[in-house]
């Protein structure tokens, strides 16, 4: 069945800010395009994060996103940690950072495409908020770090 009002526009945002035409920029999957595992996991002296900590922390609030909407409990922090470490900086590794990101990505979007729309106003359990916010800030969150990962780029090759 076709997604329908605030469900559409919901999962269009979100394909939008992670591989889409977006109207702010490129989106998080063509920012990430040419990354290679080195710069990827390089540090630039004055930024607390390299642009593969930033993909972790994505992934692992992806799955947090999906886990409070299929689960239904609160969830307040990743089980890995809001930014899961590096532990492995090979380009094997770097491969299977991006395919888990969209590997979650994609089942975000099964979430979504499975809610009822009137789940839409239930508060998210543990939050002040609804889950139509959540999924919102969600692609919000994608375009947030895909302009980090942008300056990253920049500035360490």
């Amino acid at each position: 069945m076709a997604l329908t009002g605030e469900l559409s526009r919901i999962d269009d945002e979100l394909r939008r800010a992670y591989d889409g035409e977006c109207w702010h920029g490129p989106p998080l999957r063509e920012v990430l395009k040419g990354v290679t595992a080195a710069s990827a996991a390089a540090q630039h002296p004055h930024l607390t994060h390299s642009a593969w900590a930033l993909v972790n922390h994505l992934a692992a609030w992806i799955e947090v996103v999906a886990s409070r909407v299929t689960e239904w409990r609160p969830i307040t922090e990743p089980d890995a940690g809001d930014f899961p470490p590096v532990t492995d900086t090979s380009d094997a590794a770097w491969a299977a950072t991006l395919a888990d990101l969209d590997r979650r990505h994609r089942a975000l979007l099964d979430v979504v495409a499975g809610i009822d729309a009137a789940k839409l106003d239930a508060t998210v359990p543990g939050k002040s908020y609804p889950v139509a916010v959540m999924l919102h800030g969600t692609a919000q969150h994608y375009a947030y770090h895909a302009g980090q990962i942008a300056l990253l780029k920049k500035l360490v090759g």
